[in-house]
């Protein structure tokens, strides 16, 4: 690394975390983005101090002069021109979890799939605690990878969130124990097809060997269906009791392993609620208990852990109505998930950036639990439209436009218990915020407010 000459392309939290890992490693660093500064909500004094070389605005190939290594930031697509360029010119191109994984020197335990995968990740973080004394949590989640893996350092163990953007440039990342929860359409304008999105899916599996483990979701069709060549596969399941994996019985988590149960905790004890959820926890278990966590030290996190910010996050009461925050249900199978925890009843914020999903098994089920379906953002047209196909009754469907301020005070005026107030928009955010936590934290703003 040393005296390398580094091109960083995109300057998210990603490009900005791996800019300062290689600096001080000794490298030459140039950091890019094709936006303007002005664009970017970073202050970029630290990479300026530590001597970082800033480029803002058009790309040209006389970046890549003398370049010895391309590190590419997820949000960046691999068909941009200057990849492309890279890549004739010979030049390595990775993603920053490839960097990281170069630097890693203690176990990296690797979650994905379309969702679950924040949950997952953090309840595994504090699950590898009870077994290692040093653990770090980074990825997508929103620590770059590079730098919790050179904050580690040895003897410890990494919990990594990994998205399909994330996928994209590698070759060699190799995770010790991996899990893919789920396989449902999304981020399809990037990757182009459903096949493509499952392939950068599945190469979180592709180099590891005969010692390491993939943990796979024994209830979904697409996972269950998944061959790994050199690893084990283990699954989990909350419909069907396995020969060897993290499944339900009698109403509990248990694990079954090496021919031994292990018992954990059961259903109503878990500190995270729905069915998805267990999902979560049982995929979370199944990893750490191959980390070497025990079934005791395990229950007892599983017990107390109470989620993540944005994903059901009860937010306050109004007059005897609750209202929660899912703003990261960024597709339509993730905003199921939020409307299969709640019996009914549901006053219902939805819309945003459309990804152009089918809105068919959604809809169903907002006919079956949705009181009323307050809209926002650029997808408001199209779910309204398809849900009064479906016949959802038009007069309960409400237009906010691009007011999250209007939709909850719309919700307000309406609600009454023992309905809910729920912001699970089924889309991505990017037509009004920059990001889906940017959405939520308006969203309880907002509320808090009322």
């Amino acid at each position: 690394m040393k005296s390398k000459n580094i091109l960083v392309i995109g300057a998210g939290i990603s490009g900005f975390g791996a800019s300062k890992v290689a600096k001080k490693l000794g490298a030459n660093v140039t950091l890019s983005d094709a936006k303007a500064e002005s664009e970017i909500k970073f202050d970029f004094a630290e990479l300026r101090e530590l001597g970082v070389n800033l480029v803002f605005g058009k790309q040209e190939d006389n970046l890549l002069n003398n370049i010895d290594l391309v590190i590419v930031s997820p949000a960046v697509p691999i068909k941009v021109p200057i990849l492309q360029s890279a890549l004739a010119k010979k030049i390595p191109v990775i993603s920053e979890v490839e960097f990281a994984y170069n630097l890693a020197k203690s176990p990296i335990f690797a979650v994905t799939g379309t969702n679950g995968k924040t949950t997952t990740t953090t309840l595994l973080g504090l699950l590898l605690e009870t077994a290692f004394d040093k653990v770090g949590v980074g990825g997508n989640i929103g620590v770059a990878l590079s730098e919790v893996a050179v904050d580690i350092g040895e003897g410890g163990a990494i919990a990594a969130e990994i998205s399909s953007y994330q996928m994209e440039a590698t070759n060699n990342f190799k995770p010790k124990v991996s899990a893919i929860l789920n396989i449902t359409p999304d981020h399809l304008k990037r990757h182009g097809s459903m096949e493509i999105y499952q392939a950068m899916k599945e190469k979180i599996f592709a180099q590891e060997t005969a010692e390491d483990f993939l943990v796979l979701n024994f209830d979904d069709e697409l996972v269950k269906k998944i061959q790994p060549k050199n690893c084990k596969a283990v699954y989990f399941s909350r419909k069907v009791e396995l020969e060897e994996g993290a499944f339900i019985k009698n109403n509990r988590l248990v694990i079954k392993f090496g021919g031994k149960i292990f018992e954990l905790c059961t259903v109503d004890e878990l500190g995270i609620k729905g069915g998805h959820n267990v999902e979560n926890a049982l995929a979370a278990s199944m990893m750490a208990f191959l980390g070497g966590a025990t079934a005791e030290k395990i229950s007892a996190v599983l017990k107390n852990f109470q989620g993540v910010e944005h994903r059901i996050e009860f937010v306050r009461e109004v007059g005897g109505v609750k209202f929660y925050n899912d703003s990261k249900a960024t597709n339509t199978d993730s905003a199921m998930k939020a409307l299969e925890t709640f019996a009914g009843n549901i006053i219902l914020i939805a819309g945003g950036d459309d990804k152009m999903t089918d809105l068919t098994d959604f809809l169903n089920l907002v006919n079956q639990r949705v009181d009323n379906l307050i809209l926002i953002g650029d997808a408001a047209e199209r779910f309204k439209s398809d849900a009064i196909k479906n016949n959802f009754p038009a007069e309960k469907i409400l237009d906010a436009g691009y007011s999250m301020q209007k939709a909850v005070e719309l919700a307000k005026n309406i609600a009454k218990p023992p309905q809910v107030v729920l912001l699970s928009p089924a889309c991505a955010s990017f037509d009004m915020y920059d990001n889906f936590e940017e959405r939520g934290k308006d969203f309880k703003q907002i509320v808090c407010a009322l």
